[in-house]
């Protein structure tokens, strides 16, 4: 168990993308689209949420490599079903970002997630309707296409 050792490896263009969806209710919908959310803006938060734990996944993960990224992005959406994430990375680097790219998009849907809980729980303190959903990896590409 451990790390896999890159050390050999060249250093070459790494790109992923990744895709996931927050299923809220439709009126914990319309309080994010109105700006009635008592937290804040949870979409500003996740995106901010979600690009340093883009940075920090070699924190999170233990496996993971250290990898100076060299681009994020997050775009966020609101739908008829929910939140939606999709997030984009880039490094040039001897390993690749998925992991980075996933990291970003459950990040910051669980930051949406937690800012919009007290909408979404039941008489029982439950969520029956609230989930994270359709996590992906959209595209992983490396060298010169990355």
């Amino acid at each position: 168990m451990g790390m896999v050792d890159i050390t050999d490896k060249p250093d070459t263009p790494r790109s992923a993308e990744a895709f996931g969806k927050l299923v809220l209710r439709r009126t914990t919908l319309e309080r994010i689209q109105r700006g009635e959310v008592e937290k804040g803006d949870p979409l500003s938060a996740a995106r901010i949420a979600g690009t340093i734990a883009a940075k920090k996944t070699w924190e999170i993960l233990p496996f993971c490599h250290q990898i100076p990224l060299s681009s994020v992005k997050l775009e966020l959406g609101v739908d008829e079903e929910g939140v939606w994430a999709k997030s984009s990375v880039k490094a040039i680097y001897k390993t690749g970002v998925e992991m980075e790219a996933l990291i970003c998009v459950t990040t910051a849907l669980l930051t949406v997630w937690d800012m919009v809980k007290q909408y979404e729980k039941d008489e029982k303190g439950e969520y029956p309707q609230t989930k994270i959903k359709d996590v992906v990896v959209l595209s992983k590409k490396k060298g010169e296409h990355a």
